[in-house]
């Protein structure tokens, strides 16, 4: 009966998540179609370049480290030492933390030319788009300090079970982006700054945004209060040892973006704009439900194992790996089977041409055909982090990194930059086997039968989509691009289609997964 609640639970705060999510990636969806039409590829080449930076330290800095070692710990001490004593642990980590991001920032901007060299060597090539790269780059870089703010407010919120605003907060980053073509192009250039210079002030705008927007939130927990610097805490050195494996898991993940980025530096200008186009589309899935899965899953599951409430802890890690796959597999199959419609519908219209569309759509399919796996490794991961183990998904990463390597290395003269989209995806499929090994491993036999069961009921009704979709759009006519009002229609009447198709074969095969979805939107209607 618990793990039916906890079930219910989870789905009812990843629901919380993934709602504030949708927000967000809307609104991200949107700017990033402004991007396209306002500003040519190799504007945008250069600062997908310079944002890169600093968000894969973000990665570490601000939602890796809450993830990984700040909510297990914060758990912990709640649990075992009372409120009190855990809002003292959050002054103090936050303390640390905010130091650490302050010293960051300062490095990242006067080492700025180093790092572009590092991420994009190949502009070296060209002095104008390498010197544009380094000026992005010192101004954006500041924004993994506020970002890490954030996130520290996001984990206390996420471990006291408040979702809706750490959902919600991100959107604020996307509307400073939306405003920057409009609003801020005419200020940089009066500073001497490039147009494009516009969207790394909207950056730090955002994330100043997003820090706020969480104090009235956390104030109501009575933990807005000043961080304290304390590393001599024994609690703040606990949480600091978690992450120092995941620094280095981590670590191994962006020397992945790294080289991704290093490597399309070498090819045809535009090459980091379809990579990157591509890569939002992808994260729309990803972020709306994998990750709301996931970030609701992991108190769930860290309150759990602080219980000793292993047989229970699985049936949950079960259920997310089910919605997850859920989710993931017709994602999957929409971005893949749908990416040139999607990509023309959403960016082929004004600096962003014909051309464009038809490459960045390749990258979206390549891209795309791994989401359910990154979907599934997100849920995978925060098992072991439950564990208070940030060590053993370490091999994960690593194998992740080599086989990333060698396919984009084998692919890229070949695929261009599609073959480093397909080598993101291969590497993320094998990187879920290893950690499911290693899970396995360690906890020994994981209920797993149940989610192959599922997994396979998906795929079937996932195929039937997928096709449907497909033959629906070959109404369009997409070189008209994304102005034309008979293409609109057709991609959302394959979207449709496509879903219907879905809803309709797991209902023959009746799928306990669409039941227990309708089941949870009927309770929230009824709410």
């Amino acid at each position: 009966m618990e793990s039916k609640a906890q079930n219910a639970s989870l789905a009812r705060s990843a629901g919380i998540v993934a709602a504030g999510t949708l927000v967000s990636r809307v609104l991200g969806a949107a700017r990033d179609a402004v991007f396209a039409a306002c500003f040519p590829v190799e504007g945008t080449d250069a600062f997908f370049v310079a944002f890169t930076i600093p968000n894969a330290l973000r990665g570490l800095l601000a939602d890796g480290a809450v993830a990984s070692a700040f909510i297990p710990t914060y758990t912990d001490v709640r649990a075992k030492e009372g409120d009190d004593a855990a809002k003292d642990f959050y002054a103090k980590l936050s303390g640390a933390m905010l130091a650490v991001l302050g010293l960051v920032s300062i490095a990242g901007v006067v080492f700025a030319p180093a790092l572009v060299t590092a991420y994009a060597e190949g502009y070296a090539d060209d002095p104008e788009l390498f010197a544009t790269t380094v000026t992005l780059t010192r101004i954006v870089f500041p924004y993994i300090f506020f970002m890490g703010a954030a996130a520290l407010g996001t984990g206390l919120l996420n471990a006291h079970q408040r979702f809706a605003v750490p959902a919600l907060a991100p959107a604020l980053l996307n509307v400073a982006f939306l405003i920057a073509p409009f609003a801020l192009v005419a200020p940089a250039v009066a500073m001497g700054l490039p147009a494009i210079a516009s969207l790394s002030i909207a950056a730090i705008l955002g994330g100043v945004l997003q820090m706020i927007a969480q104090w009235p939130a956390l104030a109501k927990l009575g933990a807005f209060s000043l961080p304290k610097i304390d590393f001599g805490d024994l609690r703040v050195r606990r949480a600091l040892t978690l992450l120092g494996p995941l620094a280095i898991g981590l670590g191994i993940y962006q020397v992945n973006v790294m080289l991704s980025r290093l490597f399309t530096s070498y090819l045809p200008a535009g090459s980091q704009s379809y990579l990157y186009y591509g890569q939002r589309l992808v994260e729309i899935p990803q972020g709306m439900f994998a990750l709301a899965i996931a970030s609701a899953a992991l108190p769930t599951l860290a309150d759990l194992h602080s219980r000793g409430k292993t047989d229970e802890l699985k049936k949950v890690f079960a259920f997310a790996m089910r919605s997850s796959l859920f989710i993931g597999v017709p994602s999957t199959v929409v971005l893949v089977a749908l990416a040139e419609p999607i990509v023309s519908v959403l960016f082929q219209r004004g600096a962003f041409d014909r051309h464009d569309a038809l490459e960045t759509a390749r990258s979206l399919a390549w891209q795309g055909a791994g989401v359910w796996a990154i979907a599934c490794v997100r849920v995978v991961v925060p098992m072991f982090y439950a564990h208070g183990d940030t060590r053993t998904p370490l091999a994960g990463s690593a194998t992740n990194l080599v086989c990333f390597v060698a396919l984009a290395l084998s692919l890229r003269d070949s695929m261009g930059h599609a073959g480093i989209a397909l080598a993101i995806s291969a590497a993320g499929i094998i990187q879920l086997v290893v950690l499911l090994l290693l899970l396995r491993r360690k906890l020994g036999q994981l209920g797993l039968r149940v989610v192959a069961v599922s997994a396979a009921r998906v795929g079937a009704a996932a195929i039937a989509m997928g096709a449907t979709g497909f033959g629906v759009a070959q109404l369009g006519h997409w070189e008209r691009g994304g102005n034309d009002l008979v293409n609109i229609a057709v991609l959302t009447l394959a979207l449709i289609a496509a879903a219907l198709a879905y809803v309709v074969v797991l209902a023959l095969l009746r799928a306990p997964e669409l039941t227990d979805g309708v089941a949870a939107i009927r309770r929230r209607i009824r709410r």
